[in-house]
Order: C-alpha cells, then structure tokens, then sequence
C-alpha cells in the first residue's frame, strides 16, 4: 500500500466508530458515498476480524502486486 492509499482508506473511514468489523468497514464507506473502486475493493478484501482502530485497518490493508511499501 502507498502513502496515496493509506489517505484514501483513512479517508473513507473517518469518523468510523471502532472496534468495527471488516463488513461494517466497507458498509460505512459505501453509506458515506465512496466510490473510488481501489478503495472499496482494499476494504473487502481485508482479513477478516475486527479492527480496533483506523491504524490497525491501514496496517491490514493487503499489499497490491507491483507496489512498493516504505514500511
């Protein structure tokens, strides 16, 4: 994931109340209107379980074939 994506998917879930689910994630997200695939697809495919902060969600994000992570 690049710093781009982490800002998407931070973005997507501001204001998201935690602990959530990988479900309440990508149903928050839709509710509040985004509609940029890559980050929508990001949230779906998150493992499942339940995440107790955005931090843990961006950290959980998986990696996409041909990019790189400064991490």
């Amino acid at each position: 994931m690049t710093d781009r994506d982490d800002a998407r998917v931070r973005k997507a879930l501001q204001g998201m109340d935690f602990p959530a689910e990988r479900n309440d994630l990508v149903a928050y997200a839709t509710d509040r209107g985004v509609s940029d695939d890559a980050t929508l697809t990001a949230l779906a495919e998150l493992p499942e379980g339940r995440y107790s902060s955005i931090d843990d969600v961006v950290a959980a994000v998986p990696q996409r074939p041909g990019t790189t992570s400064n991490r």
